[in-house]
């Protein structure tokens, strides 16, 4: 069927031939290079030549030009047509992605060192009548959106005199909640008490800070990074990099410069004096998901993994190759966190088979107690945290509350345990993944939701 002439078409027509016309000429070009190169293929597994220079491509009498609708240009649709448009400018380039922020803010810097200076007690606060379920409550100010996305990990700092909390969250964004005061930085930054800084490439694992050293505060990446950030010096320092991601980074309780981390299936040991990983063991078959040490032996300490179990470990008894632990913890599935109780005669884990297990230090007696911990892909993984003795366990719950489980351990280290009380409240709006309680402060409790919430909770 013949096209109408010329002078019959609208505008719309006369730019939809343009285009036909366009595109047909495009089809030809590309079936021509196709059928230039099949037989170039051909011919040459056919014939191989001895020894040919590497002949330079060929360059197009003209570029090719790539069809934009004007929706995508930003144009409306009365604007000129896209083959005119397209000739004359072709589309700039995307933008730069934003520079990571690497500078710590001055006020909440001095905030901090100012309360750091403080004389702090060597050992956490405990109180083994502090009854939870009755004297926890959320006030409405005491909520707030601290980043954006998931939060991966979030910590109290261990301050005396003031609260301050660092989360970190899947987008590697680090955020700094100054509970206490609120001091805004000249950028705009600290509105509300929120600081937020993105000091990592993918999403950040773990946060943790020494009680002899609250000035300085550490954190890790899935990228395989581990970032200081230093109060005094006002900065990020990206002190390690590696190929493989790191899901868990924790202090030697007598040393803080010495980072124990899980590096794929390893746990190695980062000296930051000397600047490099000094000691690695191949202590599980899958990725590690916490690390958490005695509060009074200092060589014994606890991992959990991706591989379904949990393991006790003797520092004195590890070699680097086939590293063997004083007991094996087994698991149904994966295993997201094993922590000592603050006595150190328990250590509570949480397993994606839908238990939450209590085991005795001294025989290895356990107690097992059935939670629902299928959180699916889009929230973070459920990990029951002690809180401030040996009798709560604090962990989240898909109704928006937060379970606190009963454990007794008597003197002949049989264990009970209960689902005690829960922690509801009309101001918790998401469910409360992860969890830290405050080291010094009886009664402060945070948690933090998939959303990029923290919620603080404190006696009433």
């Amino acid at each position: 069927m013949a096209s109408p002439p010329e002078a019959a078409l609208t505008d719309y027509e006369r730019r939809r031939e343009e285009n036909i016309r366009r595109n047909d000429a495009i089809l030809a070009s590309l079936r021509r290079k196709a059928s230039e190169l099949s037989a170039a293929i051909q011919s040459a597994g056919s014939k191989r030549p001895k020894k040919q220079p590497r002949a330079s491509p060929a360059t197009p009498a003209s570029p090719v030009v790539l069809r934009r609708s004007l929706r995508t240009r930003g144009l409306p649709p009365s604007g000129p047509s896209s083959s005119s448009s397209a000739a004359a400018s072709p589309p700039a380039p995307a933008s730069p992605p934003a520079p990571r922020r690497t500078r710590f803010s001055s006020s909440l810097a001095s905030a901090i060192l100012a309360a750091a200076s403080c004389p702090a007690p060597e050992t956490k606060a405990r109180d083994e009548d502090f009854d939870a379920g009755a004297e926890l409550v959320l006030r409405p100010s005491d909520v707030r959106r601290v980043v954006p996305d998931r939060i991966l990990s979030v910590r109290i700092l261990p301050l005396v005199d003031r609260t301050v909390l660092a989360v970190g969250n899947k987008l590697g964004h680090v955020g700094f909640w100054d509970v206490d005061g609120v001091a805004v930085d000249e950028d705009g930054d600290g509105a509300d008490g929120v600081f937020e800084y993105m000091p990592h490439r993918g999403p950040v694992g773990a946060i943790v800070a020494h009680l002899a050293t609250p000035q300085k505060i550490y954190s890790c990446s899935y990228e395989g990074e581990i970032c200081l950030m230093d109060l005094e010096k006002e900065n990020f320092n990206m002190i390690y990099q590696c190929d493989y991601s790191i899901f868990s980074l924790c202090q030697a309780p007598n040393s803080p410069s010495c980072l124990y981390f899980g590096e794929g299936n390893d746990l190695k040991l980062f000296d930051e004096r000397m600047g490099k990983v000094s000691t690695t063991w191949n202590s599980h078959a899958n990725r590690i998901n916490s690390i958490d040490f005695h509060p009074e032996n200092t060589y014994m300490f606890a991992t959990s993994s991706t591989d379904g179990t949990a393991c006790m470990w003797d520092l004195r008894s590890m070699k680097k190759n086939g590293a063997e632990s004083l007991k094996v913890l087994e698991h149904g599935r994966s295993v997201q966190s094993a922590y000592f109780s603050p006595s150190g005669r328990m250590v509570a884990t949480t397993s994606l088979d839908d238990t939450v297990r209590i085991f005795s230090v001294d025989n290895f007696n356990s107690h097992i107690m059935k939670h629902n911990n299928k959180t699916g892909r889009w929230l973070s993984t459920f990990k029951a945290i002690w809180g401030w003795n040996d009798t709560d366990l604090f962990i989240g719950n898909m109704t928006r509350a937060i379970d606190i489980i009963s454990v007794d351990l008597n003197d002949s280290s049989s264990l009970s345990a209960t689902n005690n009380a829960c922690l509801q409240s009309e101001h918790m709006t998401a469910i409360p993944c992860r969890f830290s309680a405050h080291p010094y402060k009886v009664g402060h409790l945070a948690c933090a939701s998939s959303g990029g919430k923290v919620f603080l909770w404190t006696r009433a």
